[in-house]
């Protein structure tokens, strides 16, 4: 499975990276969580992952819950 970002989404992993002082880069996961059932989980690697947010668009979303925490495909 491919996975691709945006040159702005990549410029902006490198100046957080450089804004932390530390880090070896990004986890991208998909959980099992809120009302629809899946959302995903985005962590600086380094030696405690850190969450931080950031937006996804996936085509494959077949609906979204009411909080926008989730997502089904």
């Amino acid at each position: 499975m491919a996975i691709s970002m945006t040159e702005a989404a990549a410029n902006h992993i490198r100046r957080s990276l450089d804004g932390r002082g530390k880090g070896e880069g990004i986890r991208l996961g998909v959980r099992t969580t809120g009302c629809s059932g899946l959302a995903y989980v985005l962590e600086f690697v380094d030696e405690l992952a850190v969450n931080e947010g950031f937006k996804f668009n996936n085509p494959n979303v077949r609906g979204e819950c009411g909080c926008g925490e989730s997502f089904n495909v």
